[in-house]
């Protein structure tokens, strides 16, 4: 027997006047959802979090234990993988949770022992109902369920977590389960809670652990918080406020399965935006695709998108499945969605309607299970007005619209972004770069940046290869952005007179010089004098140039002023 062959018609046995429930042989009862939520309450309201836990925790895995020693005789398994299995399969059953393992790639060693996504869990709605939004993972009993079934299946003691639940803001729960003495520092003082004595005896322990951990994850968050941990690509920075309304809304949208338009002007990031919606999303555990319509010619766009069959056309040598099903459960990313053909513009809104695609040459319908996200930098009501872009799929694909602000508009950013490509590009390069110097620093902000992130990473990429030194000087960057004085465009710039441009940039050589004159005057090409009497007409407090001499003077004759 497999444990898909498991049936809830035939586990449970009842007599339609009352009486006892068996399911699989045991006998069971009906509880209330919401008066297993109001019971959580009160453990948590008169005993604390932590011992709450402990509680649900423990009954949830000596329960697991229980089912997994009952199943092990009670059915024919075909081998002892399908009992392993079935565990998962009877949660699902019993109404806890949508239960769905997830693959591991043979090409790659497993990161868990077991992982699995939890949908509709009981648990985070009982508790999201009763107790509102958590900081922690809430799923106690099911973990524990999962952690008594594989700890009596293999023999050890396997513990099962959470990396991500419902009950603290995310769109699935997400179990992963490992031996006990393979989980980090980061995750063990969570393994209290399932220590035989974590109820009995042990509530003062358990508490203090509890409050230990807070403060460590208070600790972290804090670091955080005022770190820029960048990504593979760069990261996505959200210092300046447009760039956090976005990423604040982008973080509601994973939470819904809608089509989204990403707008923005070509290198804000749209890509990255999109990763960023998919790994928070319920599909972030599947794969996740993307494609660029500018830059598959129009004869193969079809093909690349929907598949194709042998001798479908000339060179079509073997069946090749599309990008939509290679997405299949996760995410598709239809980059420059402006730039796809009118032609294929039809069939792309036919497969959004009826989630439906059909390989290039085959008469065969295959279904889909696939996110889209499109992005653009064309202005699509335009094109739509130029008859370049059908409306329909134009209204099709903006259900949610999220326009990623450019880099110009989020000047804060600026800094934090190249001194995480610094890092990026020296780790990769192996070379002992480490950041910015203050005139390096000053330049970057003075730039519009046309080519957004992608233009800074790149420029960050040449400075980094091409410095002397342990840090991007000004002499490392590009001529237009060593010439760039605030414009328009640039921080601060819109509607400033001349003077004011002036007195920023004497100011910003200043700052960059650490407020020595003479060097600042020597980087203006200007005399001393001049620079003193500039900083007095902004208001800047000196002692003048005769003290700056006369100080000069007495290092070099040793302290001693010989007038």
């Amino acid at each position: 027997m497999r444990a898909e062959d498991l049936d809830l018609r035939e586990l449970l046995e009842f007599d339609p006047k009352g009486g006892p429930i068996r399911f699989g042989g045991e006998r069971a009862v009906i509880l209330d959802v919401v008066a297993l939520g109001l019971l959580r309450k009160e453990l948590v309201e008169n005993l604390g979090p932590a011992a709450a836990r402990a509680i649900l925790t423990r009954f949830g895995y000596a329960h697991g234990w229980r089912v997994a020693e009952s199943l092990k005789t009670t059915f024919p398994w075909r081998d002892e993988h399908e009992w392993h299995r079935a565990g998962g399969r009877l949660h699902q059953l019993q109404g806890l949770v949508v239960y769905e393992p997830v693959a591991r790639d043979p090409r790659q060693a497993p990161r868990h022992f077991a992982q699995a996504v939890w949908k509709e869990s009981y648990e985070a709605d009982t508790h999201l109902s009763h107790l509102g939004l958590s900081t922690e993972p809430v799923c106690w009993t099911l973990c524990g369920f999962a952690s008594g079934y594989l700890s009596y299946c293999h023999g050890r003691s396997i513990c099962c977590l959470e990396e991500r639940c419902r009950g603290k803001g995310d769109a699935v729960c997400v179990m992963a389960g490992r031996p006990s003495d393979e989980w980090g520092d980061e995750m063990r003082a969570n393994l209290v809670y399932f220590q035989p004595d974590a109820i009995h005896g042990a509530l003062d322990k358990v508490t203090a652990a509890l409050r230990r951990t807070e403060r460590r994850l208070a600790s972290r968050q804090r670091e955080l918080a005022q770190a820029r941990v960048p990504s593979a690509e760069g990261g996505i920075v959200a210092e300046s406020e447009p760039m956090r309304r976005a990423l604040d809304f982008a973080r509601r949208v994973a939470l819904v399965d809608s089509t989204v338009l990403l707008a923005g002007e070509s290198g804000v990031g749209k890509e990255a935006i999109a990763k960023f919606i998919h790994g928070l999303s319920a599909r972030g555990l599947r794969p996740f695709v993307a494609i660029n319509c500018a830059a598959v010619p129009e004869a193969l766009i079809e093909s690349e998108l929907f598949g194709h069959v042998r001798g479908s056309f000339t060179g079509a040598t073997q069946d090749r499945p599309g990008l939509f099903e290679a997405a299949s459960g996760g995410t598709l990313l239809l980059d420059e969605i402006g730039d796809l053909p009118l032609a294929l513009q039809a069939k792309l809104l036919r497969v959004l309607q009826e989630h439906e695609i059909r390989r290039v040459g085959e008469n065969r319908v295959r279904r889909v299970d696939v996110r889209v996200l499109a992005a653009t930098h064309r202005d699509l009501a335009a094109e739509v007005a130029a008859g370049r872009f059908r409306q329909d799929l134009y209204y099709r694909l903006r259900v949610i619209e999220l326009r990623i602000p450019p880099l110009r508009e989020r000047t804060e950013d600026i800094l934090p972004l190249a001194r995480s490509f610094v890092a990026e590009v020296a780790s990769r390069a192996r070379l002992e770069v480490n950041g910015l110097t203050p005139r390096a620093a000053d330049q970057l902000q003075r730039w519009g940046w046309p080519g957004n992130v992608r233009e800074l990473q790149n420029v960050i990429e040449r400075a980094v290869v091409l410095t002397r030194g342990r840090r991007v000087d000004l002499e490392d960057l590009p001529e237009e952005i060593r010439s760039a004085i605030p414009g328009r465009d640039a921080p601060g710039g819109a509607g400033r007179t001349l003077a004011d441009v002036e007195r920023e940039y004497i100011l910003g050589v200043l700052r960059s010089c650490g407020g020595n004159k003479a060097r600042a005057a020597a980087e203006l090409d200007i005399g001393t004098a001049t620079l003193f009497r500039k900083l007095k007409q902004f208001g800047q407090r000196t002692n003048g140039p005769r003290a700056v001499a006369t100080a000069r003077s007495r290092r070099r004759t040793g302290g001693v002023h010989r007038g």
